[in-house]
């Protein structure tokens, strides 16, 4: 097998990083190019993997093709290499806002091809990804299923919802990462060290995700036993319920999702 992999950017090596691990893929089976040679030469040293600076070489004979590139990049990057990709090769994009009818107008209609959003927490065996097979079955799709798994989560689903997930999922971290920056502001603010601060929240966040993803109970259900009668918690709730913040959090994954079928037709 050869599993080449197109870009070599976070996410890239993130997925590169749990493929390799899991040892699903052997390094000798990966191929990385990169446009800039000393990235894709930096992966090829971390995991010892074969890196080249000719596209022409990275995915001739390839089984896989994985596209870890910018939306902005991905039409140019593709057409450039879709002369060297032999016919029943998978081509692999995780490019956000990329539909399966643009793959198909660069590479072609008969094409094999796995849609696939992942987050940023992949880079830590954690993240969550959206699957979208398209002429993918039986072996060669559940192999592909299994890989993704070696990084965290994996949803298939239609495209649409996809979109929708990754509106959660893909850009959810970021809105984590603001919750967790602001507990620490706060800690700080009430005389807590800054390193101090950072940890207790991150490990809020972390505890709190995992509890109700191990143990299945509702979140309002974990909330509820956390509120204990006009105690701390309830009112730091209310202040959150007053200040609007499920509606932010609400409204944030909606723009997300309008900003995405905007970039789907071109905006």
């Amino acid at each position: 097998m050869k599993f080449t992999v197109i870009g070599t950017g976070n996410m890239g090596k993130a997925l590169i990083n749990g493929f390799l691990t899991s040892g699903m893929i052997r390094p000798e089976e990966l191929c990385v190019f990169d446009i800039r040679k000393e990235a894709a030469d930096s992966v090829a040293s971390d995991y010892g993997c074969t890196s080249t600076d000719d596209v022409k070489s990275a995915v001739e004979g390839a089984d896989y093709v994985l596209m870890a590139v910018k939306p902005q990049h991905f039409d140019n990057a593709l057409g450039g290499l879709m002369p060297y990709v032999k016919a029943d090769a998978v081509i692999i994009s995780i490019a956000a806002a990329v539909n399966i009818a643009r793959i198909e107008k660069i590479a072609g209609s008969d094409r094999k091809i796995l849609r696939v959003m992942p987050n940023t927490p992949a880079q830590v065996a954690s993240g969550v990804s959206a699957v979208v097979p398209v002429r993918i079955e039986g072996e060669q799709k559940e192999f592909l299923i299994k890989l993704f798994e070696t990084c965290g989560i994996v949803v298939e689903c239609d495209e649409k919802t996809l979109d929708v997930i990754g509106c959660v999922s893909g850009t959810g971290p970021a809105y984590v990462m603001l919750f967790i920056e602001a507990m620490a502001d706060a800690a700080v603010k009430l005389g807590v060290t800054r390193a101090d601060a950072l940890k207790i929240a991150e490990a809020t966040v972390m505890g709190s995700g995992k509890l109700a993803f191990e143990t299945g109970i509702h979140p309002a259900v974990l909330k509820d036993m956390v509120c204990s009668p006009a105690g701390t918690t309830i009112a730091g709730v209310a202040a959150l319920e007053e200040n609007g913040f499920r509606d932010a959090v609400i409204k944030s994954v909606e723009a997300a999702y309008n900003r995405t079928v905007e970039l789907a037709t071109g905006k």
